[in-house]
């Protein structure tokens, strides 16, 4: 089970509800019980905000500002909460009892890691750290880094499509199952900080010369131990 869901609460549609085999994982009985009343009483204003997000008269953003504001006050924020509850419960126990779902869950989440991890490593600059305090250029960042990450990522794609082509025409047989396998994630071939030749410029280094007209004689003088010390110059 994915590191946040193993400390998940689980919780019961009612106090008097005891389950035979699980019911620790909803804590102590009559606790954790989903508020149904606040959930109607505020069920027109739930179904106006969910439509509003649906047409896009007000952005998730902007939404969760207003909810969060005054949130202990606000009935329509604990009430979505409340339903977010029921939602979580119901999706953490179809978790538990459903292996497909679990197995889709984990390879969509080791997706997810891998993607992040190759993100960290486009964004090598100042180790990866964003300084700036400003919010837009925080969002600046991270939305170059972003579209930097899925250029990289479709010039891999682009590679691994070609490759493939050259073995199919050279006989060979591909398992589509087995490309799939193959992560966009690849970096073995790309050198992050580029290459610099200058043999082509046709510039030619002068010749070194060791010699250093500088004259060590009062060091020598002043420290025995460094008698050598300069003798090459």
């Amino acid at each position: 089970m994915p590191h946040d869901q193993e400390h998940s609460v689980f919780y019961r549609p009612s106090k008097q509800a005891e389950y035979e085999h699980i019911d620790a994982l909803f804590g102590e009985p009559g606790k954790n019980v989903i508020d149904w009343d606040l959930i109607e009483s505020q069920f027109r204003h739930l179904m106006r905000v969910a439509v509003s997000v649906r047409e896009g008269a007000i952005s998730c953003s902007t939404l969760l500002k207003r909810l969060r504001s005054r949130s202990k006050k606000n009935a329509t924020y604990t009430a979505f909460r409340e339903v977010g509850r029921v939602i979580r419960t119901v999706q953490l126990l179809r978790y538990l009892s459903d292996a497909p779902l679990r197995r889709r869950v984990t390879a969509a989440t080791n997706k997810v890691e891998s993607f992040n991890r190759f993100s960290q490593w486009i964004g090598f600059g100042n180790r990866g750290v964003i300084a700036d305090n400003d919010p837009v250029e925080q969002e600046k960042a991270m939305k170059f880094n972003a579209l930097l990450t899925n250029a990289v990522i479709f010039h891999n794609a682009l590679d691994i499509a070609e490759i493939a082509r050259q073995l199919l025409e050279e006989g060979w047989t591909i398992d589509p199952e087995n490309l799939a396998h193959i992560p966009p994630y690849l970096t073995e071939h790309i050198n992050r900080f580029g290459e610099y030749s200058t043999h082509e410029l046709g510039i030619q280094p002068e010749a070194y010369d060791p010699k250093l007209n500088v004259d060590f004689t009062p060091l020598r003088e002043q420290d025995p131990a460094a008698a050598g010390f300069g003798q090459a110059a």
